[in-house]
């Protein structure tokens, strides 16, 4: 027994004696035949420059899509600082978790600019001519679902939801008969308890005539929370009543355009343009023969019309939209209203407008309390257009515009593009911002 046990141990020994030996080459020998193996430096100088390569690869491939980037390389920190931005409110919003749940009834045109301008929402399906389309997509802690359509018609879908925003159109008699059936519906699912909350985004009348629907304000002792109310109402007081932008016609199928490369840095052979109908007696009328004086309508884009027309061709919209491309300049002369479509197509064409800054006629504005009216929002907003009081500013305007060099027109178009781009998402925000504090602080109290 103990012959056993004294080679067992031997053994131990002799295997332990083995591993170091084993061990000490590597660690003597091993490393000292690589260190100055010139094999070996070499498939480090390989490797890296192979990752040098890559790495260059990357930073080339990632210059040449920067050419189709138009804030380029000067906005990197802030684009940079907005992704923090994003990644903090992600963050954020995925510990809070989604809190809310409103669903946007679009009976007008104008909840389309709400939905797929401003809030980048998408729509299924994508056919424009569908009777149900909807979507859906979340803002801050709030979820928002979206439905539009024909079929979107009182009575006749369900109602999973406590808080709604309805978008109406109370343009005109007819628009106002609908948009009054659509606020009694509303009325009774708020008395049966079947909603919580309401809000209301009203295309308004252009001459601010906008009486018929005061009964229906919470205010007034009616049930509607907030209105959001297109043009320069002087209702809008910041609490309950706020204005909303008109937009761009989407009723005309006017798109969302993406900035591109050649949007940015093209010479445009167009120095201004203006596609629309021109009054009698009216600023347009003195527009038109302002450019013909000098030959300046050889210069811009014109083609004028007599009558109004509420649709486009399809070759009409490509006309138009390759006329806001091709334009240092848009001009925006008044209509019914000083606020018009243009404004709004042209900012998303890097196309500066040239803004008729004068009130209409009718009940919008009111100086002695909002002496930057009209066209509030914009201005409150710092809106980078060329206002003027009087067409026959124009000439002048014209003569400058010559002496512009492309690098100056790139920087302007550049700041219109983010300027536009940041009013949308201020919009969004202050938006859903309202909405919760409206709809959902006030129940904590």
């Amino acid at each position: 027994m103990r012959l056993t046990r004294t080679r067992l141990c031997s053994l131990l020994v002799a295997l332990y004696c083995l591993f170091s030996i084993y061990a000490a080459y590597h660690v003597f020998f091993g490393r000292r035949r690589r260190a100055p193996g010139a094999t070996s430096r070499g498939s480090r100088k390989a490797a890296a420059a192979a990752q040098a390569k890559e790495r260059r690869g990357r930073e080339q491939s990632a210059l040449e899509s920067e050419e189709w980037n138009p804030w380029e390389g000067d906005e990197k920190n802030e684009q940079q600082h907005r992704i923090k931005t994003s990644l903090h409110l992600l963050n954020k919003s995925t510990k809070e978790k989604i809190e809310h749940n409103v669903q946007i009834w679009g009976k007008a045109a104008i909840g389309l600019y709400l939905w797929e301008h401003i809030f980048e929402g998408s729509l299924e399906p994508t056919d424009v001519t569908a009777q149900w389309r909807e979507g859906q997509t979340v803002v801050g802690r709030t979820h928002y679902s979206f439905i539009t359509g024909p079929a979107v018609v009182p009575g006749y879908f369900s109602i999973d939801v406590d808080n709604v925003v309805l978008v109406l159109n109370g343009r005109e008699k007819a628009k106002i008969f609908h948009a009054t059936q659509w606020l009694l519906y509303a009325q009774n699912l708020m008395q049966t308890q079947k909603l919580q909350h309401l809000a209301v985004v009203l295309l308004g009348n252009e001459h601010c005539d906008n009486d018929w629907i005061i009964q229906f304000l919470k205010r007034h002792g009616g049930f509607v929370d907030l209105l959001f109310l297109t043009y320069d109402s002087p209702w809008i007081n910041g609490a309950d009543v706020l204005q909303w932008p008109l937009g761009v016609a989407t009723y005309r199928k006017f798109p969302v355009v993406e900035a591109s490369w050649s949007m940015l840095h093209d010479e445009r052979p167009y120095i201004c343009n203006f596609l629309g109908t021109v009054y009698e007696n009216s600023s347009r009328q003195a527009l038109m023969n302002i450019l013909k004086q000098d030959g300046n309508d050889k210069l811009c884009w014109v083609s004028a019309r007599e009558q109004w027309q509420p649709q486009e061709t399809n070759e009409s919209l490509k006309n138009y939209q390759d006329a806001l491309l091709q334009s240092d300049l848009t001009l925006c002369p008044v209509g019914v209203n000083t606020e018009c479509y243009r404004i709004y197509e042209a900012c998303s064409f890097g196309s500066i407008p040239v803004v008729e800054d004068v009130m209409t006629t009718g009940h919008c504005g009111n100086t002695s309390r909002h002496h930057s009216a009209p066209l509030q929002l914009l201005k409150a907003m710092g809106a980078p257009f060329i206002f003027i009081k009087n067409w026959k500013e124009l000439p002048a305007i014209l003569e400058k515009e010559k002496t512009i060099i492309l690098q100056e027109k790139i920087q302007r178009r550049k700041m219109l593009l983010q300027w536009y781009q940041h009013f949308k998402a201020e919009l969004k925000w202050k938006f859903t911002n309202i909405l919760e504090s409206s709809f959902f602080m006030n129940n904590k109290g």
